[in-house]
C-alpha cells in the first residue's frame, strides 16, 4: 500500500486482511513522507513499512523507479492507493497497469481530483459516493471495479458530507481489494468485468417517492 498521510482506507485493508480467508496479505507500507501517521498505525499491527522520500529526487521519473524497485523488492504483486498524494509518471503506471488500484471519494467520472465534497455540493447532485478504479497515467481515471453512492443530505457541509462518504470508502475499498486478489475481475476493453455480478434490480431514487 503507498500512502501519504494518516491511512484511514489503509486500515480498513488492515482489518479487512486479518480476516480468515481474506485472498490478500499487506507485504508493504510505504509513503514518501516520513511523518505519514499511517506508518505507526502500519507498524503497531506488525506490518513492515518503508519511506522513499519523494523530495530526495531530482525528478517524478527518478523517484518513480525507486519506487518500482522497493515494490518489486517486497514480492508486491498489486499496489493500493490510500491517500497517496503523488501522481505517478506514465512508465510507472504502464509497469503496473491492472495491477494497481485507487479510491477516489466521489462517484467517477464526475469530480475527479480535489475538492469533491465541495463541488458536489456546489453542483447539487442528490448522490455522491466513491470509487475502486484500476489506475491509469490520467489522473482519477480509470477501469471503474467497485462503487457506492451516499445520498447528499439537506444542510450538508463539504465536512459532514466528507465524513459519510469516508465511512463508505472504509466498506468498499476491502470489498474491491477482496474481488481483485480473488481473481474475480478482468479488464475487457478499459472496462472491469466482475465475474458473478449482478446489478441492482430498478432504479435508487432520492428523494423517495412519498409513502
Amino acid at each position: 500500500m503507498l500512502i501519504s498521510g494518516r491511512g484511514s482506507n489503509m486500515k480498513a485493508l488492515i482489518e479487512a486482511a486479518r480476516q480468515p480467508g481474506y485472498p490478500a496479505e499487506i507485504a508493504l507500507v510505504l509513503s514518501n513522507r516520513a511523518d505519514a501517521a499511517g506508518l505507526a498505525a502500519a507498524a503497531a499491527a506488525g506490518l513492515a513499512t518503508r519511506v522513499v522520500p519523494h523530495r530526495n529526487f531530482p525528478d517524478r521519473a527518478a523517484f518513480d523507479a525507486a519506487l518500482d524497485a522497493a515494490l518489486r523488492e517486497a514480492g508486491v504483486d498489486l499496489v493500493c492507493l490510500a491517500g497517496f498524494m503523488r501522481l505517478l509518471t506514465p512508465g510507472f503506471v504502464a509497469d503496473w497497469r491492472d495491477r494497481m488500484i485507487n479510491i477516489h471519494p466521489s462517484l467517477l467520472p464526475a469530480f475527479p481530483g480535489l475538492d469533491t465534497h465541495a463541488r458536489a455540493l456546489a453542483a447539487g447532485v442528490r448522490f455522491t459516493g466513491c470509487t475502486v478504479h484500476y489506475v491509469r497515467a490520467e489522473m482519477d481515471s480509470g477501469p471503474i471495479i467497485a462503487q457506492a453512492a451516499v445520498p447528499v443530505a439537506p444542510g450538508d457541509t463539504p465536512d459532514t458530507l466528507a465524513a459519510r462518504v469516508l465511512a463508505a470508502e472504509h466498506r468498499l475499498y476491502p470489498l474491491a481489494l477482496r474481488l481483485v486478489a480473488a481473481g474475480q475481475v478482468r479488464v475487457e476493453g478499459e472496462h472491469a468485468m466482475i465475474e458473478g455480478h449482478r446489478a441492482p434490480a430498478g432504479p435508487i431514487l432520492n428523494p423517495l417517492e412519498p409513502g
